[in-house]
């Protein structure tokens, strides 16, 4: 017999747990944490293919969950559901560490589709190599870290997720959308610029210290990683 996946949803009302683990019941096995402390317990000895949290919880706000599960290197992926819209927040969240945002009410058809939609992305994203490497920039998926020319870089986790996509198409073009799809899972509300945002952090880190810039804009259709420096490829045409 065919093992469910295994979800953790983090929800204080009782009510609206119950409907939902009875959406889904016959899908997924389902463990219910009706604290963040709990949801903290959890996630820290078992294994997840995702988890359902919900921001308004008895002793905490869902966000310092979500952090406080990356920062202990818990990476499965978490799908937030909250009452609250605005953009701001839900940057905030993604930011955090969050991979997608519900806002409530929802259909319970939407929400399955959301979680097979980040489930399928998390265990092709399982699979991968565990480094990438390019052009003197190191990335590794397990542990985070990542240097350039031996010089050890801390980004942030959506800084990490962009670059991780750039490295994934070293040397052609990634799209705006193939990056959002990325490090956002296709959030289609972002606002205009906040790809140019991250993108500058992400620059001010990987290519400001030092002599060669690596990171291109494409105009009209995205950002590229040099596989070589300028000096080369004018020295080679």
């Amino acid at each position: 017999m065919q093992q469910l996946p295994k979800v953790l949803l983090v929800e204080d009302d009782r009510s609206i747990a119950s409907a939902i683990t009875y959406a889904l019941q016959s899908s997924y096995d389902i463990e219910v944490a009706g604290t963040g402390q709990l949801a903290l317990s959890k996630a820290l000895i078992e294994d997840y293919e995702i988890i359902v949290l919900d921001l308004n919880l008895p002793d905490t706000f869902g966000l310092n969950v979500c952090q406080q599960m990356r920062d202990r290197g818990i990476n499965c992926p978490i799908l937030i559901l909250s009452g609250e819209s605005r953009t701001l927040t839900k940057i905030n969240l993604l930011d955090a560490g969050a991979n997608d945002y519900l806002t409530k009410p929802f259909s319970l058809g939407e929400l399955k589709a959301r979680m097979r939609v980040l489930i399928r992305s998390g265990r092709t994203k399982g699979r991968s190599v565990d480094a990438l490497s390019s052009s003197g920039v190191w990335l590794n998926r397990q542990t985070f870290e990542v240097s350039r020319d031996g010089k050890a870089i801390s980004l942030r986790r959506k800084e990490f997720a962009l670059l991780e996509c750039l490295l994934e198409n070293a040397g052609s073009v990634v799209s705006r959308d193939v990056l959002v799809r990325s490090a956002w899972q296709g959030n289609d509300e972002l606002w205009t610029n906040t790809i140019d945002v991250h993108i500058k952090h992400l620059r001010d880190k990987i290519d400001r210290p030092f002599e060669w810039h690596l990171i291109r804009t494409v105009h009209g259709r995205g950002y590229k990683l040099e596989v070589e420096s300028p000096k080369v490829a004018e020295a080679v045409n």
